[in-house]
């Protein structure tokens, strides 16, 4: 039962996250298509891997069809309690992610786009966090890999921490040529990046 609404709950957040990207501003500047590619195919893989099922659980997706059975063995048995925790904790970060889209408003894009009229925004889930959406993300595939307990959700909630890590930094760069580096460096210093409440990294002179 649990197992089966985080899936539900994550499978609504995607559906609803989509139908809203029509809610977007016009694209002014845009990353390489190959860098958009390759972090397209990272998603692809680790939320592959993520809502890989069980091997016993009675239907099929992810890449359910071409990873060998152990990883999709159960590793471990989630007491009651545990697993409504964590579905509560999947719930609170992809509402934290939400809060940040609608916050963002029209600027948001899901590529490395920047939208006309872009500007640091600073307020909201992003006095928190410089990239509160994927805070949000993070938490959830984890919340959803500790539930599902197989190798292969693991795997996956690892594979989209790393790409979006990653991606986050990328999103800097451009952010800071495309913005203007005094303009983000004042914001990224007080500010940590993924992590609430974690000290900022102190500028260098």
């Amino acid at each position: 039962m649990v197992l089966l609404s985080a899936y539900v709950l994550w499978m609504v957040f995607i559906v609803t996250w989509w139908i809203a990207a029509i809610w977007t501003a016009r694209a002014a500047v845009k990353a390489s298509g190959l860098t958009r590619t390759l972090y397209f195919a990272g998603f692809v893989i680790g939320f592959g891997l993520l809502f890989t099922p069980a091997r016993d659980a009675g239907f099929r997706g992810g890449f359910s069809g071409l990873l060998p059975a152990a990883w999709r063995g159960v590793l471990w048995a989630d007491p009651a309690w545990a697993g409504w925790t964590l579905l509560g904790l999947e719930a609170a970060g992809l509402a934290f992610a939400w809060w940040a889209r609608l916050h963002l408003g029209a600027l948001w894009s899901g590529m490395l786009t920047l939208r006309e009229g872009h500007r640091v925004v600073d307020t909201g889930p992003y006095r928190l966090v410089r990239h509160p959406i994927y805070t949000g993300f993070i938490a959830g595939a984890w919340a959803l890999a500790l539930i599902a307990a197989t190798p292969a959700a693991l795997a996956g909630a690892l594979a989209l921490t790393v790409v979006m890590s990653v991606k986050a930094g990328t999103e800097e760069r451009f952010l800071r040529r495309e913005l203007g580096e005094a303009s983000y460096a004042d914001y990224a210093a007080r500010t940590p990046m993924l992590v609430p409440f974690m000290p900022a990294p102190q500028r260098r002179a």
